[in-house]
């Protein structure tokens, strides 16, 4: 009995200790910047995104005539603004200022700071950070927390330069 139970014991610590070593999480390496980050964002002076596709956490998102029409234009000067009220029953548009900061994990966001954005986002502050995963001429991936339905959501967004055809665009369930 007593063999049993040591080596039962044994097994147990044995499983526990596999079990906490293939559940480590890995270390996520922070998305370093090209040295051109403002040149690849905004051209000479004025460059405009669209959505390609958005995820909430790991699912993909429908793409409806809002998110389809929505176009992001990052100013050389420190401006972004959206072209949400050129568009039928897609709200108003946001213009605010852009900076990029990095934080002390080593991560890079754009800091967008505006009197809109406590309403146009629902939130009390007049900033909202954007983490940027990638960056390149033709595309910007960008992450956000949102708040919705008293549930805090990881949404990412991959955008395109606007020139640029993407297939399955419209994506819906």
């Amino acid at each position: 009995m007593k063999i049993y139970l040591s080596r039962l014991i044994i097994g147990f610590i044995f499983y526990s200790l596999v079990t906490l070593v293939s559940c480590k999480k890995e270390a996520i390496v922070p998305y370093i910047l090209p040295e051109n980050t403002k040149l690849l964002l905004t051209s000479d002076s004025i460059k405009t995104w669209k959505i390609a596709r958005r995820y909430n956490g790991k699912t993909r998102m429908n793409m409806g005539d809002c998110f389809l029409k929505y176009r992001q234009r990052f100013y050389k000067n420190g401006i972004v603004s959206d072209n949400n009220a050129e568009n039928q029953n897609c709200g108003p548009s946001l213009e605010a200022t852009w900076e990029i900061i990095t934080a002390e994990n080593g991560f890079s966001y754009f800091k967008f700071k505006g009197d809109q954005l406590p309403e146009l986002l629902g939130q009390e502050e007049d900033h909202k950070l954007f983490k940027i995963l990638y960056l390149s001429n033709d595309s910007l991936t960008i992450s956000f927390t949102h708040v919705q339905f008293s549930e805090r959501r990881t949404i990412t967004d991959y955008l395109v330069r606007e020139d640029i055809e993407i297939k399955d665009r419209d994506f819906h369930w």
